[in-house]
């Protein structure tokens, strides 16, 4: 039996996020990225498969480079092959850009050292309605110094707790933080947050936060205390998900916890 890493991009406008949900949503069928692809993995290997993810997106969000792995009972199918195969019987709106065969004991989630998250703004200009769904519009352009400033913030072990959203039940509210960042990539701006992993919501909390108090005029020494204060009502609003993609997911390195 082997283990197959799927390497996964998906525009997730329409999906209820990542996982899989059993329960139905007003009497229809909840849509996500997990069940789409258990499906086509099932129509493909004739029985149920289990599809393992990196981390789970929640609904609006979308993913270049999640990691998701199975074990596939049919050891003959050559592990390119997956690419084109279930491509052909997925949605266009979930893409398998690449197969490879791993360890027996190599799992998306637990063997991932860390993820890097992607939040993508358009700041004071009109974006393109082709662009709409992948993006933020701001009104005004924030001064991106100040931002990289408070940004300089996240960096290495800290509680998280002032971005965590309600209902979140992480037993521990700390990550390692490895770096935040942001940069112009042509008329648009770029978040990037690589961290061992992520309490829930937290990259649109952080993203949220930093324009809102950029915006009020705060500086780096109060954007700091809003973090040490492990108060979420201190937190600015939650950015909407569409400007968000799960980029990309390390496996090599130091693991943190």
């Amino acid at each position: 039996m082997n283990n197959i890493l799927l390497i996964i991009s998906y525009d997730g406008t329409d999906f209820s996020g990542w996982q899989r949900q059993d329960k139905s949503a007003h009497g229809k069928p909840v849509r996500t990225v997990q069940g789409e692809i258990e499906k086509a993995l099932e129509k493909l290997l004739k029985q149920p498969i289990s599809l393992t993810g990196s981390g789970r997106t929640d609904a609006g969000v979308h993913a270049y480079g999640q990691v998701a792995n199975f074990y596939s009972p049919i050891d003959s199918i050559p592990t390119d092959n997956y690419v084109m195969a279930l491509n052909s019987m997925l949605p266009q709106d979930i893409r398998i850009r690449s197969a490879q065969k791993v360890e027996e004991s190599f799992h998306s989630r637990f063997s991932a050292v860390s993820r890097t998250y992607r939040y993508f703004l358009s700041p004071g200009i009109v974006p393109g309605a082709h662009e709409i769904k992948y993006l933020w519009p701001l009104r005004h352009r924030p001064d991106m110094t100040v931002l990289n400033k408070m940004a300089s913030c996240l960096q290495g072990e800290m509680d998280c707790t002032t971005f965590a959203a309600a209902g979140d039940m992480s037993p521990s509210k700390y990550r390692y933080i490895e770096s935040a960042v942001f940069y112009p990539q042509g008329e648009k701006l770029v978040f990037e947050i690589q961290a061992n992993a992520f309490l829930w919501k937290m990259v649109r909390s952080v993203i949220g936060s930093l324009i809102y108090y950029e915006k009020q005029g705060k500086d780096k020494t109060f954007f700091q205390y809003i973090i040490d204060a492990k108060d979420r009502s201190l937190a600015g609003p939650t950015a909407p998900p569409q400007g968000l993609f799960l980029w990309n997911v390390n496996f090599t390195g130091t693991r943190r916890h």
